[in-house]
């Protein structure tokens, strides 16, 4: 995706600060920018706009909407770039951890705009391809365990070697158009069935 092509939700209760950030973004050449003043129901304006990108500019950050705003960046999954004027440790840590992806603390400049939401949708893209290989590897250490199970079943139900019983997986498999790894769950479900 093009980044001017880029949807962009601007989240800020001050108007003169959020139109820095209009400004910035606009002069970037990004088109699709919207801007809301209104910390309340953004979760209902979040899934209305379906944003690319979300850039939350806090003047004085209070505990319970630092809070609100990690619990909505944990169930979006978005790029979000959070600009603070103030910050302790704590704070930064939680939001690192509900994922947002910039957290700028007193640096909100027009000229800057642009750079940390470069920065935002590419550690954010960084950090999905991660997430998504860690499933994948935990899918695939899964369906591995299953076949190990299924043939240790096969090799002792029926007396097959390992490699028999591995043939017989891949064949069955194969016979019924699935994964290897649906057939040996079958044959594990029915063995506690059985026993």
């Amino acid at each position: 995706m093009n980044h001017s092509d880029l949807t962009i939700l601007v989240i800020d209760e001050n108007t003169i600060r959020a139109s820095i950030i209009e400004e910035g973004l606009r002069e970037a050449g990004h088109l699709h920018v919207t801007v809301i003043h209104e910390v309340q129901g953004i979760a209902r304006s979040i899934e209305m706009l379906a944003p690319d990108v979300i850039i939350i500019d806090l003047e004085n950050p209070n505990r319970d909407m630092l809070e609100h705003l990690f619990q909505l960046s944990r169930s979006v999954s978005r790029p979000i770039a959070m600009f603070v004027d103030r910050a302790d440790t704590e704070s930064i840590a939680a939001a690192v951890d509900a994922g947002v992806s910039a957290y700028i603390v007193d640096g909100l400049k027009k000229e800057r705009v642009k750079p940390i939401l470069d920065m935002a949708v590419i550690r954010f893209r960084a950090f999905d391809r991660l997430q998504r290989e860690l499933n994948d590897a935990k899918t695939a250490l899964g369906e591995r365990k299953v076949i190990e199970r299924a043939k240790g079943i096969l090799m002792k139900m029926r007396g097959l070697s390992e490699e028999e019983a591995f043939a017989l997986l891949r064949q069955s498999a194969m016979n019924e158009k699935k994964k290897m790894a649906d057939i040996a769950q079958s044959v594990v479900t029915a063995a506690s069935l059985l026993m």
